[in-house]
């Protein structure tokens, strides 16, 4: 039953991104507590991103070749859950980086892959896909905010075990996801993924996603500074945060009406666009906590329609068979490299030009990346042979 494999599908979201959500929220702090300096703390919690530029490829490469996505998530997060277990155990830098290492290495397998799933169950269907993806955001506000609230109360250590629970509700969620296999036409062109690479669309596709997400990137490491160097208090900086995902799951909650007046590629280009007016507001009006409600908004197609239109894309691009590899490029050039690229560009460009010349660099980058897919991604198939 498509509902009830939508439901499944829904509820691997929500856990998976709950679980997300705490660590990547809560998981300095914790690090903190132990006496970690910044600088180890920072690239502990880097490893994430830098894992995923290469990682999730030949987890991706795998599971085409095996047709058994679903197996591998489970697999992964899995062993993921043993491989988290051990930070009870282990004291020191290095080791720590070596647990990090082996744990983001092993759960950054299942996000490309489920997506890949997810787009298959759909057919492509953004609107359906955003109904599903919703849930991913509605896991991590009720988890993040859970979890804060816990901590006001409980001893920082208590964040292993918090962390450790969701991990294993997302790896046990797993299981009731079923098996999508490609057809018997797409399973031939496994292996055929080069000519697509190669053909203009798709690489501009992935030039301009790298731009958004080296400077959302950026925007995640920097907001908070800035808005409470500007006078904002923590708290309404957790709101302003707050206010960005429930603007994100209002724009999966209407997608399936906005494809009925809007194609995907034009939503794509719009996304861009909204984007770079968000980055400039940010940058040059952080006293004004008017525009900076308008600028938090404005994530709802920072992200919401920018990625449900990503991933239709994605899947016209890269046939069912290969789909898990083409998820997995996109992790690792966008989040894996952009990411981490993005955050470091950041760094050096808050020192030497100020705050507010930085997210004004980062809405031309923006304007760059939109530019790029104006020109070159189009609502149209690939003019490539994917059979070699």
């Amino acid at each position: 039953m498509p509902g009830r494999n939508h439901l499944r599908l829904s509820n691997f979201y929500f856990w998976y991104f709950a679980f997300i959500g705490v660590f990547g929220t809560y998981f300095a702090l914790y690090l903190h507590s132990l006496g970690f300096t910044a600088a180890e703390i920072a690239v502990l919690m880097s490893l994430q991103q830098v894992v995923r530029i290469v990682t999730p490829f030949f987890w991706g490469w795998l599971a085409d070749r095996l047709l058994r996505r679903t197996a591998i998530i489970r697999a992964t997060l899995l062993l993921a859950i043993f491989a988290f277990a051990l930070l009870f155990l282990v004291r020191g830098f290095a080791a720590t980086a070596i647990v990090f290492a082996v744990m983001f290495s092993l759960w950054s397998a299942a996000l490309p892959l489920f997506e890949a799933t997810v787009l298959s169950a759909v057919g492509g269907d953004s609107g359906r896909y955003a109904r599903i993806r919703l849930w991913g955001s509605v896991g991590f506000i009720m988890a993040v905010m859970a979890a804060g609230a816990a901590l006001d109360f409980l001893a920082m250590s208590s964040l292993l075990w918090m962390v450790l629970v969701l991990l294993a509700l997302a790896a046990f969620s797993a299981w009731g996801i079923a098996e999508h296999q490609p057809h018997a036409a797409d399973a031939a062109t496994v292996g055929s993924i080069w000519p697509i690479l190669k053909s203009p669309p798709v690489i501009a596709l992935f030039a301009a996603c790298f731009l958004m997400m080296a400077t959302q990137s950026a925007n995640f490491v920097f907001y908070s500074i800035y808005m409470v160097e500007s006078g904002h208090s923590k708290s309404m900086v957790g709101i302003l945060w707050s206010l960005g995902v429930v603007a994100e799951i209002t724009v999966f909650v209407f997608l399936p009406k906005l494809n009925t007046r809007f194609t995907p590629h034009g939503m794509f280009y719009f996304s861009f666009l909204v984007t770079a007016l968000r980055y400039l507001m940010v940058g040059w009006f952080p006293e004004s906590l008017l525009l900076q409600l308008i600028a938090q908004t404005c994530h709802a197609f920072t992200y919401g329609t920018w990625h449900a239109s990503t991933m239709f894309m994605l899947h016209q691009y890269f046939p069912d068979a290969l789909s898990a590899r083409g998820q997995a490029l996109y992790a690792s050039l966008a989040f894996g490299v952009g990411g981490a690229l993005g955050g470091i560009a950041a760094g050096v460009a808050w020192d030497a030009i100020g705050a507010a010349w930085m997210f004004s660099a980062m809405s031309l980058l923006v304007m760059i990346g939109g530019a790029i897919a104006f020109r070159y991604v189009r609502n149209q198939p690939l003019k490539v042979s994917i059979v070699c």
